[in-house]
């Protein structure tokens, strides 16, 4: 059978891809000439081999499970348990008498908090590097992979019932962690991007478990709804045309998901300019931090990237946001965050009044790896104030995201 995809349609469809993704590219297109103009194609592999083997950027693993989506799709998930604070001795000890212990509840302490990271659109648990390297040790947590990223499996719906993916999905998806990862005790959520929308999805859906076990929400970088409005820092005449051939662009490219990875992979200079101009706004960000962002995305195939993109426009959480009033909530973004503009978070506050709004200056979309120590210092202060996090207890840091000095 002759493949549809591979004929008139197919070259239109890609001639309309490079049309728009030559529109998105445009501001780092420039750069990426001269640099190609100055330095040698195997001195560029060299240079981001040399960056995969410095950084030890996703690097951290805890112990493994795997939980499974309403349609069977495999959610993997990892936890890293708290360390158990050392037990006091009783001055009984110094007379040679065991201590004892007295059991305050009952036959079974309660469960401990657990603090649940649900990652962005493209990426993967490994997002949350930085803060999870600083909390590892100090609470109980449990980062997992979206479905069809990371380590997780490809969506059963979409692959065998060709059904879209939805953000309701995606919350349907993080109660079956919780229900494998953390079935007891009391929960702090926190969600970048897609995660944020997930566990808003989560709210409407089971608001019955936010009112009986969340303690506290943190959302970075995300969005209530009318991601449709977003111009990208475009032009108005050119995110117009994008938004109008961009759906349809990806389902054609998606159809077509060998092919175009080959094209990623020969392109990949041009894409490396482009997630960084999308992911940062500081100039001084470590190059291997850079890299670590760029690995992420391009681990995500292109018929992934195509089903999730229709669920961003029909995404509208605003009403779930009222599950929140009573808990503290986080909310924090990169002022120049292109992909979900500050100002979204900002709406998020405004039906929040009580939430922390930190809108962190010289900070793009991956604001939790560009300033790894603001968006950790301000999660540390919030399970404090849940006690999550015994208050005097040092919520540590790992590395840097500025580039060394040359």
């Amino acid at each position: 059978m002759t493949d549809s995809g591979a004929g008139p349609n197919w070259r239109k469809a890609t001639g309309i891809a490079g049309a728009a993704i030559g529109v998105l590219a445009a501001g780092a297109a420039a750069g990426v000439a001269i640099e190609r103009m100055t330095v040698g194609r195997g001195i560029r592999q060299k240079a981001r081999l040399a960056l995969d083997s410095a950084g030890p950027y996703g690097s951290l693993r805890g112990n493994p499970g795997r939980a499974h989506g309403d349609d069977g799709t495999e959610l993997y998930y990892e936890v890293d348990e708290a360390e158990e604070p050392e037990k006091s001795q009783s001055s009984n000890k110094e007379d040679g008498l065991a201590p004892r212990r007295r059991r305050l509840f009952g036959r079974k302490a309660p469960a401990p908090v657990t603090v649940v990271f649900s990652h962005g659109y493209c990426l993967n648990q490994d997002s949350w590097h930085f803060q999870r390297a600083a909390l590892r040790g100090v609470v109980r947590t449990v980062y997992w992979d979206q479905r069809s990223h990371g380590r997780s499996g490809r969506g059963l719906a979409q692959i065998e019932r060709r059904e879209p993916v939805s953000i309701d999905q995606l919350g349907r998806d993080l109660k079956a962690v919780i229900d494998a990862a953390a079935p007891e005790g009391p929960i702090v959520l926190v969600g970048h991007s897609m995660g944020g929308m997930t566990i808003m999805a989560l709210a409407a859906q089971f608001p019955e478990l936010i009112r009986d076990r969340v303690v506290a929400v943190a959302l970075v970088g995300t969005s209530a709804g009318r991601l449709g409005e977003v111009s990208f820092g475009l032009p108005v005449a050119g995110v117009n045309a994008v938004r109008r051939v961009l759906p349809g662009v990806l389902k054609a490219l998606g159809q077509q998901a060998e092919l175009v990875e080959r094209g990623r992979r020969a392109t990949a200079d041009l894409f490396a300019g482009v997630i960084k101009r999308y992911s940062f706004a500081s100039r001084d960000v470590d190059p291997a931090v850079a890299r670590f962002a760029e690995r992420m995305i391009e681990a995500t195939p292109i018929d992934v990237v195509a089903e999730f993109y229709p669920a961003f426009t029909e995404h509208d959480k605003s009403e779930a946001l009222e599950q929140f009033t009573e808990l503290p909530v986080l909310v924090l973004a990169g002022v120049k965050d292109l992909i979900t503009p500050s100002e979204h978070s900002e709406a998020i506050a405004d039906r929040l009044p009580d939430a922390e709004l930190v809108l962190v200056p010289d900070a793009g979309h991956l604001v939790m790896l560009e300033h790894p120590e603001v968006v950790t210092d301000r999660l540390a202060d919030l399970l404090t104030r849940v006690g999550a996090v015994p208050a005097g207890v040092t919520v540590g840091g790992y590395g840097s995201s500025t580039a060394p000095p040359g």
